[in-house]
């Protein structure tokens, strides 16, 4: 069994009520609904909440909210650790049973595809010792050629062993470095019931498109422009199933 999963906590500070935000006429938590219900690998949409209105969003659109998540776990700084145990925990005493992996989605990135979703699934099915998977896209400036400022004013490397001079050498010089991003990330459920933890030491490094992510009002407005350039099979879902909401 594979369950999506889909944090979404009230308490935004950045931008106020942002997971229900509304972006292209539906709430933002509703695009990454819509990716989860499209992936034909995921059999089961749950979002986690602590918010009677998010909760009442998300069924009207399609996911579960079989439990609402404590206020304690739902904090600023709670670790995403607190809620996919609590979620494990809740599943195995209430239903007795829990999902082989959990499909970890954020609503904070909302233009996805579902096919690339699928890909990852498979992906970390098809390799029997990995610990879990994470998305991340390609930095497109290495941050191996980047300064710390030290105590007196001087710039130095980051790492040691790379002189000054030799930072200014062509990046095609510096390994590739990936940056995590909120694609979809694919826990065994099983490693996080064992260890206590969700990635693990064997972490599948599945690279994915480069993805607008919201943290900040003016990131809606860029994802509106983009919304407008057509192509996002999650805004088509959303016109073809729901009417906008303005």
């Amino acid at each position: 069994m594979i369950y999506g999963i889909i944090p979404a906590r009230s308490g935004s500070k950045g931008v106020p009520g942002k997971n229900i935000k509304l972006l292209g006429g539906y709430p933002l938590i509703t695009y990454t609904i819509a990716a989860a219900k499209m992936a034909k690998n995921i059999s089961r949409t749950i979002v986690s909440t602590d918010s009677m209105e998010i909760a009442s969003i998300a069924k009207k659109y399609g996911a579960e909210v079989p439990f609402l998540r404590p206020v304690e776990l739902s904090g600023d700084k709670s670790p995403d650790i607190d809620f996919v145990i609590h979620a494990i925990n809740w599943l195995q005493q209430n239903e007795k049973k829990t999902p082989d992996y959990l499909v970890h989605l954020r609503p904070t990135t909302p233009l996805r595809n579902p096919i690339i979703i699928d890909k990852a699934i498979q992906e970390i099915r098809s390799c029997v010792e990995a610990t879990s998977l994470r998305s991340g896209h390609p930095a497109a400036e290495s941050p191996f050629k980047w300064f710390f400022r030290d105590e007196q004013g001087f710039f130095k490397g980051i790492l040691p062993e790379y002189s000054n001079d030799f930072i200014n050498a062509p990046r095609q010089l510096f390994p590739t470095v990936y940056i995590p991003d909120g694609y979809v990330d694919v826990l065994k459920t099983s490693f996080i019931m064992e260890s206590g933890t969700l990635h693990g030491n064997k972490m599948i490094g599945f690279v994915s498109p480069v993805c607008a992510e919201v943290d900040r009002t003016e990131d809606f407005e860029f994802l509106e422009f983009e919304l407008k350039k057509g192509n996002e099979p999650v805004f088509e879902y959303l016109k073809a199933h729901f009417p906008k909401e303005n």
